[in-house]
């Protein structure tokens, strides 16, 4: 469900369009099934590890981990530690409409995290692929024990647009990572 969740302060949307010039189904299998394959063509994620995958009815439920190298921004060093840059994705893949329904839980304030969305794999008119991002990001510190609620309004917006800023482009990413992949298996 995307749309408002905290009061007064509108999501911070994840929007992003990358286009790669392979065929919709193959990018869509290369997602679901041969990500960790990717990593050594993503510059600042040292691993994604598949936790859990459920097969049902053209449904695939995956839980990947991703780690990330990223360094952390001097305003949230104080409350995220590099062993922290991990997130935990789980996803529903389609394989009628070849998209995914995702939520990201972050390994820091998971409960005052909400990350979700879908990615959508379609053809780009040229027999390539267009794929599509759409999501929201929302982060209430007020709810994490220690952080004074003053603290947390004024941090959030700011830690909000420095994880979006992570996620959103190695989402696009990930995408020209698959492509490249793609180009090295012929």
């Amino acid at each position: 469900m995307l749309g408002p969740w905290l009061r007064g302060r509108p999501p911070v949307r994840i929007d992003s369009e990358t286009r790669i010039s392979h065929p919709p189904r193959v990018v869509f299998e290369v997602y679901r099934d041969r990500l960790p394959e990717v990593v050594p063509y993503l510059d600042d994620i040292r691993e994604i590890r598949v936790e859990e995958r459920d097969e049902d009815d053209g449904v695939v439920r995956l839980h990947n981990v991703w780690s990330s190298d990223r360094d952390i921004p001097r305003f949230a060093r104080a409350v995220v530690r590099p062993d922290q840059l991990k997130w935990d994705d789980r996803a529903a893949w389609h394989e009628e409409g070849l998209y995914s329904d995702w939520v990201i839980a972050t390994r820091v304030f998971t409960d005052a995290v909400r990350c979700e969305g879908r990615t959508e794999i379609l053809e780009d008119g040229s027999g390539g692929t267009k794929v599509r991002l759409d999501g929201v990001f929302e982060v209430d510190l007020a709810t994490v024990p220690g952080v004074p609620g003053f603290v947390g309004k004024r941090i959030a917006p700011q830690l909000e647009k420095f994880i979006v800023s992570l996620i959103t482009p190695n989402l696009e990413r990930t995408t020209l990572a698959i492509g490249r992949f793609l180009d090295e298996q012929g």
